[in-house]
């Protein structure tokens, strides 16, 4: 099994960016699929999730929205009015389990599959 991230870049505050996580070797249709970031010298912190509900972390939230095309087993961040501080490598992570807790989809350790990580950088 193999996610592989794209879509990061160089953009500036206020701008806009898609990214895109192909799966291949599984279909993650009936679980859970979620992005997380990592800022140089912070933990790795949870984005966005989309499994039996769809899940926002607060600094995203009517920013960053989460999508997903079963038929191309491929997931996608929509990120907008991008911020300084929204700098970091992108990952994307997938279960085949639909999370039952709420709970679940924000810890990073519930997710057995990670992508390799996309750079976003955000200059102000």
């Amino acid at each position: 099994v193999q996610l592989q991230a794209s879509g990061g870049g160089l953009v500036q505050t206020g701008d806009s960016l898609r990214l895109s996580c192909a799966a291949s070797g599984n279909s993650f249709s009936r679980g859970t699929m979620a992005w997380f970031r990592q800022a140089p010298g912070k933990e790795r912190e949870f984005v966005a999730a989309d499994g039996r509900g769809t899940y926002y972390s607060g600094s995203v939230k009517g920013r960053f929205t989460i999508s997903r095309d079963n038929a191309k087993n491929t997931l996608y961040l929509q990120m907008n009015s991008l911020k300084p501080e929204d700098t970091a490598v992108y990952y994307c992570a997938a279960d085949d389990r639909p999370f039952n807790t709420r709970n679940a989809y924000f810890q990073a350790k519930e997710y057995y599959y990670w992508g390799q990580g996309t750079q976003v950088t955000v200059s102000s």
